[in-house]
């Protein structure tokens, strides 16, 4: 569950002379009033190749991937990619300099010793970042997320690049599209906040990632969120956690834990079949519990995590591959691999905000 405080931040910060810019509110201000955008509201139906692409009228939208890797010594390694799309005004889309979309990417490449994490801004209207289909197209300057032939988002190319890393990926899936939530509207908290979501956590990844001048040759599951909201947050949302796992059986998790100022954590997911079916997880289905933490870049982080969800006999440790997994970015926040043992073996990624 990707709900992106770092894109409405960065259009605050680069919006600052517009008047209408609205006061922060709950966590980086995604707990704020946003009227003027359009709401979040059960019954939506979905349509593709349509919303792989922009969304007029939403305050914020990601599209983002993680990766899972090994070469053939059996090193691990992570990959991130995310772009961001990030409305000033609930305004269409227009060319040019009078664009009212800031665009903002991320990438980073872990390893059990190693993280690298950069990011890339751009105004909308100029080319140097977007969405566009007919085929998927996906950039930030020189960084990429396409097809080259289609829509379909079965098979596509991921490459990023900054000082001290590198990656090219080929992603492929023959797998169903998966809706997160309730077909594909996800609720945040009891309040009703909700963003639209999807995933497609079945992709096969293979390609080379580069750290400090060393190439590897690497393949492992790779993971897609799609999501757009307004207003997904309350006020008195400080941080998440959210996690993507994939089973060695074949199976997917995602759960996040929207953790509040006052009161219990808002605590749901999916759990997805080796088919693509779905189950909606609520707070009573999971256990999700931090064990250990570490010191990384000051903060207090929990890098070792119990999770249980009894109804799928899953009783498992999330144990991240590298604790420094710590995005050094304008806005900082964690984020890296993880391994799973107990009952079920795997691997996955944590974010973790708010700390």
């Amino acid at each position: 569950m990707k709900i992106r405080f770092l894109v409405l931040l960065l259009a605050l910060l680069l919006s600052a002379c517009d008047d209408s810019a609205p006061a922060e509110k709950g966590f980086a201000g995604l707990g704020g009033e946003a009227a003027a955008f359009t709401p979040v509201v059960p019954g939506r139906v979905f349509s593709f190749p349509a919303d792989h692409g922009p969304h007029d009228g939403f305050r914020i939208e990601w599209w983002y991937v993680t990766a899972n890797l090994k070469d053939a010594q059996g090193r691990e390694f992570g990959v991130q990619w995310t772009l961001f799309r990030s409305a000033l005004k609930a305004t269409p889309e227009v060319p040019g300099w009078g664009s009212q979309l800031i665009w903002l990417g991320h990438a980073a490449v872990t390893s059990a010793t190693e993280h690298r994490a950069a990011e890339r801004y751009a105004r909308g209207g100029v080319g140097q970042a977007g969405v566009s289909l007919g085929p998927f197209n996906a950039w930030i300057d020189d960084w990429q997320f396409s097809s080259e032939g289609s829509d379909t988002l079965s098979d596509l190319q991921l490459s990023a690049r900054d000082k001290g890393f590198s990656y090219r990926l080929h992603l492929t899936s023959t797998r169903p599209l998966v809706l997160q939530g309730d077909n594909g509207f996800s609720q945040k908290s009891e309040q009703g906040q909700a963003s639209y979501y999807y995933s497609q956590p079945f992709f096969q990844a293979t390609g080379a990632v580069e750290i400090d001048g060393t190439t590897y040759q690497v393949s492992g599951p790779a993971w897609l969120d799609r999501e757009w909201s307004s207003q997904p947050l309350t006020a008195n949302q400080t941080g998440w956690d959210w996690f993507s796992l994939h089973l060695a059986g074949g199976e997917e998790v995602m759960l996040y834990r929207m953790r509040h100022k006052n009161g219990e954590p808002y605590l749901t997911g999916t759990w997805i079949d080796a088919h693509g079916q779905t189950q909606t997880l609520h707070a009573s289905d999971i256990s999700l519990v931090p064990q250990d933490t570490a010191e990384v870049a000051g903060h207090s982080m929990p890098v070792r995590w119990s999770v249980k969800i009894p109804g799928k006999h899953l009783d498992i440790s999330v144990d991240a591959l590298n604790p420094n997994a710590w995005m050094d970015l304008r806005i900082p926040y964690w984020e890296g691999p993880v391994r799973l043992s107990g009952s079920h073996a795997g691997q996955g990624y944590l974010e973790m905000t708010g700390y």
